[in-house]
């Protein structure tokens, strides 16, 4: 029997975004009595419509790190520029000593990325990129870095009010 009215909080429904674990990361601690583990989820979370957010959780067992990475990336959610499935303009995204090239291709190329960055591009909403990654090829690192250089990105409105030109049209 369907329950009516509000959904109890914490129910998957009342929240519209997709989310891919890119990582899971197990870390253990020698003990007196063995190991214990620890576990920790990398998460992207976006609406496939040019907002996406990216977290990193910790807990003992692997559901509460990805409920706590899923918590995370839902905080630090943003809005990116998305011009007709792709990006405005080619950006480099930096983050530690990962660096990720992205440049803006035509209709029907798809994501040409690895599996870090075409979980964050693709739950932003973009369809049409060329990736390229240098230096660390650590997933966290990766994801960040293309989170970062996403942020960097500038529109058609901002580019003109810098460069002091009136947009034609």
């Amino acid at each position: 029997m369907a329950m009516k009215g509000k959904a109890p909080a914490g129910d998957k429904e009342e929240q519209p975004f997709d989310e891919v674990v890119v990582k899971i990361n197990r870390c253990a601690a020698v003990v007196r009595g063995g190991r214990r583990f620890s576990f920790g989820a990398l998460v992207v979370v976006g609406d496939r419509n040019g907002c996406v957010g990216v977290g990193y959780g910790k807990a003992a067992e692997v559901p509460s790190a990805v409920d706590k990475g899923r918590k995370d990336a839902t905080r630090n959610m943003k809005p990116i520029k998305v011009v007709s499935g792709t990006i405005p303009h080619r950006i480099i995204g930096r983050y530690g000593a990962s660096r990720v090239v992205m440049v803006p291709a035509g209709a029907g190329t798809g994501v040409i990325a690895g599996a870090s960055v075409r979980a964050v591009l693709e739950l932003a909403g973009i369809h049409d990129v060329l990736t390229k990654s240098y230096g660390s090829n650590t997933p966290r690192n990766l994801v960040y870095a293309t989170f970062s250089g996403l942020l960097g990105m500038l529109g058609r409105e901002e580019v003109s009010h810098l460069r002091g030109v009136k947009l034609a049209g």
